[in-house]
């Protein structure tokens, strides 16, 4: 009889990316958003394990597979001098709920925040997911409700971004050149 363990969570590989990437997809139909995804598996690759890597991801699996992941990136706060996580997504395939792994998830995040010193786990939950809600609150996670969440995406984005290379652009003038050689 086998008794290894085999459910769990841990830090992503790269071999994990396309299932990952199909978890993206999943969370996205679930937030009646899947039309909106335009990621691809070689983008989140180069995002997680590039020269550089923007953001990182664990992985829950269940008898060696994947069955949800938590992608999260280093922020920083300013009034507690130190970073933070904020956590992009979280997702655990819908016939794998209830067993824990969202909550392993979590705990393995919090565990990764506490170690390195930092001041918080972070993140975003639409205002109708109340399962998520429900859940987060359980942890003791506290909703930031003083706060709105503001994004510059798109044509707003352009037309934001293009202002930094008009005369009437304001007052203080921007280096671009020493901008973009910083390092994000």
């Amino acid at each position: 009889m086998n008794t290894r363990r085999t459910d769990g969570v841990r830090a992503a590989r790269p071999s994990d990316v396309p299932r990952i990437h199909e978890l993206i997809v999943e969370l996205a139909t679930y937030e009646r958003a899947a039309d909106e995804v335009r990621s691809t598996p070689q983008q989140l690759r180069e995002a997680l394990f590039g020269p550089q890597p923007a953001a990182y991801a664990l992985v829950a699996e269940a008898d060696e597979t994947v069955v949800g992941f938590a992608l999260y990136f280093r922020s920083f706060s300013t009034w507690e001098g130190v970073h933070g996580i904020y956590l992009e997504d979280l997702f655990v395939a819908p016939e794998q709920r209830g067993r824990g792994f969202g909550k392993a998830l979590l705990v393995a995040l919090a565990d990764l925040a506490v170690e390195r010193g930092y001041a918080r786990v972070e993140w975003a939950v639409l205002n109708w997911n109340q399962p998520s809600i429900d859940f987060y609150t359980s942890l003791g996670a506290v909703p930031m409700d003083e706060w709105t969440v503001y994004r510059l995406s798109g044509p707003a984005l352009q037309r934001v971004a293009a202002a930094s290379s008009e005369p009437e652009a304001g007052p203080c003038p921007i280096d671009s050149e020493l901008i973009s050689a910083q390092r994000v």
